[in-house]
């Protein structure tokens, strides 16, 4: 035994020895590890191995100009703007509260001017303030202001977990005043030597420090007090599920945490187990499926900073093509989180007609002394069976029962963003979206839509107009949703939106001979409206964000758009190739359009009906034969025990053929 460990032993020094000598015969000289922590902090110096200048693409975005491989080594998207652009106006509003309370004010680039134009017809108020403004500070003092590229010392600090080229911390420099530092962290070297680049091309080297890290361990590394971020911006590739525990700790008291989930396959219900495991809830297949999401995330962004005496409460939550974003405060407070199981609710959805039901996992009642009450809930709100349909129900949650804005804060986003357009590229979207999100009506989870109610009984679709005048008129409150354009929002009980159908199917009747009596259409018309809807238009039922026309989802800015490709050491994934795969998966679930020679000879094939009534009056321009039939074919018809096979002619027989027979 010592032989044979002496013997393993030198071979694997010999080994080593070997190895270490052909290394340094290749590269001429010996070379030392390298440093991680200056990997880390980024002091490493970047871009040795560069690129030659013909594979790289620049970009300009913002006021921000990027270099990136045009292979897909590095993630960008730039269907993603809007993200940007929104969140670069969110964490503006939030450094004006927070420096405000501090006694600094913020100046964002073209923002004076607009000011001053809007102020214009209250010049003497103007002046009364800016007299008490400085009465109140001592002489020779200065009012204290944070401009955009400026190193503000208590300022916020912001971290970018997965920075990719770091364009969204280098717009963050550039566009954002009031900023002490912000770190770009990806765990990409090619990554992280293309933000160095980067920020050298843009000058924001004093503002802006990559760094290469894993983003979870350097989250967890900044849990105390003192070293916690003030503006945390996680926008991976797919769910931000692995990253969530770290963030909510690694966020300063009152702090901002943006947060980006592209997976929405799994939050949209198409594997509930999936979303489960990821959130902690049951995702359901609903029209509403996208404010559902909205829900699920903001629910599991609780939960684990409840693991932490923490809570969030949310400032804004969007829904938008194809991913969804929310933006939360963390604050910490052992009272406050005893009531976020009262936050929670599961949803019980019929399989049939689609109404559902929230159920609250707690509940929060006032007690003696003004104090607050936490217990546990009563419930199923509903029976077994669907009380319209029949049909069962499914278990969906838990979600976020509680409002998803702030709406003061969206209305400080919308005021700046509609005072300084020129700001952003996407300006008018992000003021259509934020414009809808005031209309919402923040107490009223989830939503029907239009097209829904109508599908289920089987009758024509009314206009959103009519619909909302009806739930109007009944004395009910109704809105839009940002997240679906034909949404109805309301806080009428279902058997009352239910009634409103029943009231315009009398209008529009069902052929009730088609139904099935077990069918939810049938179920639903068999029963009397004891509500009398009323159709009539009304004034207020067209909410001002539609009368205007505000733009609100996303012009196709590039053929075949939408999610990208996951990035990939080389770039093996980008390319001609990838461009065709993604053409071809374009409506791949969608039959291929007919050839109209095809489709003109095949309609041929069937008799016209209104020929045979004597009615069709489009002649040889019908699209149907006219051709009679045959007297063989006429007995063969009323012949009950004629085979129904194809009448052929015996060959040599003298009759011709009929029309349309062969």
């Amino acid at each position: 035994m010592p032989r044979a460990r002496i013997g393993l032993w030198l071979s694997l020094t010999l080994r080593s020895t070997r190895s270490l000598c052909r290394a340094g015969f290749m590269e001429g000289q010996p070379q030392g590890p390298p440093n991680p922590a200056g990997m880390e902090n980024g002091t490493e110096p970047c871009g040795e191995e560069r690129a030659s200048e013909a594979q790289e693409t620049t970009v300009t975005e913002g006021a921000a100009k990027i270099a990136f491989p045009s292979a897909n080594e590095v993630f960008y998207n730039p269907v993603q703007e809007f993200n940007r652009d929104l969140t670069c106006a969110v964490i503006t509003e939030f450094a004006r509260i927070q420096l405000g309370a501090k006694g600094i004010q913020i100046k964002v680039p073209g923002e004076k001017d607009v000011q001053k134009v809007v102020v214009d017809l209250s010049e003497q108020e103007e002046e009364k303030a800016e007299l008490k403004k400085g009465a109140n500070l001592a002489p020779g003092d200065q009012p204290r202001t944070a401009a955009v590229g400026e190193i503000c010392e208590e300022g916020l600090r912001v971290l970018e977990g997965l920075a990719a080229s770091g364009l969204r911390s280098i717009r963050f420099a550039r566009e954002v005043p009031g900023l002490q530092s912000v770190v770009a962290n990806d765990a990409s070297a090619r990554a992280v030597d293309l933000m160095c680049r980067n920020v050298q091309l843009n000058a924001v080297a004093h503002l802006v420090h990559p760094r290469q890290a894993d983003a979870r361990m350097l989250m967890y590394q900044h849990q105390r007090a003192s070293e916690r971020f003030d503006v945390i911006d996680l926008d991976p590739y797919g769910s931000p599920a692995p990253f969530l525990d770290a963030a909510v700790q690694a966020v300063s008291e009152g702090g901002l945490l943006c947060v980006t989930c592209t997976d929405m396959a799994v939050l949209a219900g198409n594997s509930g187990e999936t979303c489960y495991s990821k959130y902690g809830a049951m995702a359901l297949k609903s029209r509403a499926c996208h404010e559902m999401a909205l829900r699920i995330v903001l629910h599991s962004l609780d939960l684990r900073a409840n693991c932490y005496q923490r809570f969030v409460v949310p400032l804004l939550s969007v829904s938008a093509d194809f991913y969804v974003r929310v933006f939360v405060r963390v604050f910490t407070g052992q009272a406050k989180v005893k009531a976020s199981a009262s936050k929670q609710a599961l949803v019980f959805q019929c399989v049939g007609c689609g109404t559902f039901h929230l159920q609250r996992l707690g509940k929060a009642s006032g007690a003696s002394g003004g104090r607050v009450k936490f217990s546990a809930a009563c419930g199923p709100p509903n029976s077994p069976e669907c009380e319209h349909c029949g049909q069962r129900h499914q278990l969906g949650g838990p979600l976020w029962a509680e409002p998803i804005h702030d709406l003061d804060f969206v209305g400080r986003v919308l005021q700046a963003v509609s005072a300084n357009p020129g700001r952003f590229h996407t300006s008018e979207r992000i003021q259509g979206v934020l414009s809808v999100i005031t209309e919402e009506l923040p107490d009223v989870p989830l939503y029907y839509t239009l097209d829904q109610l109508s599908s289920t009984i089987r009758c024509s679709t009314p206009s959103l107009l009519q619909l909302r005048s009806a739930l109007l008129h009944a004395g009910f409150r109704v809105s839009l949703s940002h997240a679906c354009k034909n949404a109805v929002k309301t806080d009428a009980p279902s058997s009352a939106l239910w009634d409103i159908m029943r009231c315009w199917e009398k209008e529009c009747p069902v052929k009730r001979e088609r139904l099935s009596e077990t069918s939810p259409a049938f179920r639903i018309l068999s029963v009397e409206p004891r509500l009398q809807a009323n159709f009539a238009v009304r004034d207020d039922a067209n909410p001002s964000s539609r009368q205007r026309g505000l733009k609100r989802f996303q012009a196709n800015p590039e053929a075949n758009w939408g999610p990208r490709p996951r990035a990939r050491p080389g770039g093996k994934a980008a390319g001609e190739a990838m461009e065709e795969r993604r053409r071809l998966h374009q409506n791949k679930r969608k039959e291929p359009a007919e050839d109209p020679v095809q489709r003109a000879a095949r309609l041929k094939t069937f008799p016209c009906k209104r020929f045979k009534e004597g009615t069709c009056q489009r002649g040889d321009q019908c699209c149907y034969s006219h051709s009679p039939p045959t007297p063989e074919d006429t007995a063969a018809a009323a012949s009950p025990d004629h085979p129904k096979t194809s009448h052929q002619n015996p060959p040599g027989s003298g009759v011709a053929a009929g029309p349309g027979v062969d």
